[in-house]
């Protein structure tokens, strides 16, 4: 039986972060506390998101009954799948996590599917019921959306594609209660960014909206770091040019409540293997670390999360042996100072190549997460599909 044996977590709303006072006074240990295989769900490319009671919720991209994802719940009696999805209209392969509503419902996001095969925004219920909230018909209402969705306190939904829009490099949009939906930017490539492939929107208490693009911003583009405005107007806050200031930001940004924003980019720094970043509000980048490709990771592909006394947790898809490029990735911590700390470093048969999702925080400490790949191989499964981890103090 899985047990999840840490306090309660603690939800992160809308992008910002929970904050827990987290001393790490003993050696991080990791327990793997279920892996992902075949009709149950494989390949995950976002994270867990938690509720009250201590449940763990996500999907899968492939996998199920009709190996086109899954939505799934983990809590102590073990591994639920809540709802296959068929690839019709429905909705196939979520590539990102679900968020959690105060009434139990789940939201996400498919990537292809639907009535026109371009994707949907759907809702699955505390009975595993599917609704169907919106189908992408691609054009200028977008296509493939490949990230999740955020929900505002009035109950719409924010959220990216892939494609689509005016000029077919992605757009941000808006789903209302009423299931109207409006397109709120149209990226036109170049200076203000294009393809909005990795990483949630982020809402700050104005209702401006925040996010990356992994490229655009220059020649040949580099990614942005971009401000929505409930209006629709966008305002690029930063261009990366694959220097020391990093390149390809990735995962989904915090915002403190000074207004600077924390971040990630797979690439550049003085090691060429990615960096922390702050911008602060005047739009001045600062890196807290970059990365060397080795013992400490590389590629950091996901966001970071933050704790009550500044510490940043996130992941890197590689590193954690001596040579770039050849380990399965580390869970960090780095301190405001910009010292970093290896809390864990996958092996794969503890889990390999970390989601694109950020990690989770709860109130003892514990961090929770998710792989691409690895894990214990289970007999009679054709190959493991990555894991869900905690990192706990012993």
């Amino acid at each position: 039986m899985i047990t999840i044996r840490s306090g309660k977590i603690l939800p992160v709303l809308l992008g910002v972060s929970a904050a827990v006072g987290t001393a790490w006074a003993q050696t991080p240990t990791e327990v793997v506390l279920h892996t992902y295989v075949g009709s149950k769900g494989y390949d995950t490319l976002g994270g867990v998101i938690p509720d009250s009671a201590g449940n763990l919720y996500g999907a899968t991209a492939y996998g199920g009954t009709a190996d086109n994802g899954v939505v799934y719940r983990l809590n102590a009696a073990g591994y639920t799948v809540l709802y296959n999805f068929t690839g019709l209209d429905d909705g196939g392969h979520p590539y990102s996590g679900v968020i959690l509503d105060s009434a139990g419902n789940l939201y996400g996001t498919t990537l292809n599917g639907g009535v026109d095969g371009q994707g949907v925004i759907y809702k699955v219920d505390t009975s595993g019921h599917e609704t169907v909230l919106y189908s992408f018909p691609g054009g200028a209402e977008g296509t493939s959306p490949k990230q999740g969705v955020i929900l505002d306190s009035a109950g719409n939904l924010y959220g990216t594609t892939l494609e689509g829009g005016t000029s077919d490099f992605g757009v941000v949009y808006k789903l209302d209660t009423t299931g109207h939906y409006t397109v709120l930017h149209s990226f036109k490539g170049g200076a203000d960014g294009d393809y909005p492939e990795f990483g949630n929107l982020v809402m700050d208490p104005s209702g401006n909206l925040y996010g990356v693009t992994d490229t655009g911003g220059g020649d040949p583009g580099w990614g942005v770091v971009y401000k929505v405005d409930p209006s629709g107007h966008e305002t690029v806050l930063y261009i990366f040019t694959n220097g020391a200031d990093g390149g390809g930001p990735s995962g989904t940004l915090i915002v403190d409540g000074a207004g600077n924003i924390y971040g990630t980019a797979e690439s550049g720094g003085t090691s060429d293997y990615g960096v922390v970043f702050k911008l602060d509000p005047s739009g001045q980048e600062t890196v807290l670390y970059n990365f060397t490709g080795g013992a400490d990771g590389g590629d950091p592909n996901a966001g970071v999360i933050m704790d009550a006394a500044g510490n940043l947790y996130g992941t890197t898809y590689i590193g954690g042996i001596a040579i770039g490029y050849l380990g399965d990735g580390v869970v960090y911590k780095v301190d405001p100072s910009g010292e970093e700390t290896v809390l864990n470093t996958f092996t794969y048969a503890n889990g390999a190549l970390p989601s694109y999702g950020s990690l989770i925080l709860n109130s003892a400490g514990s961090l929770f997460g998710t792989t691409f790949a690895g894990g214990q191989v289970v007999e009679g499964a054709r190959r493991s599909g990555g894991v869900i981890f905690e990192i706990t103090v012993q």
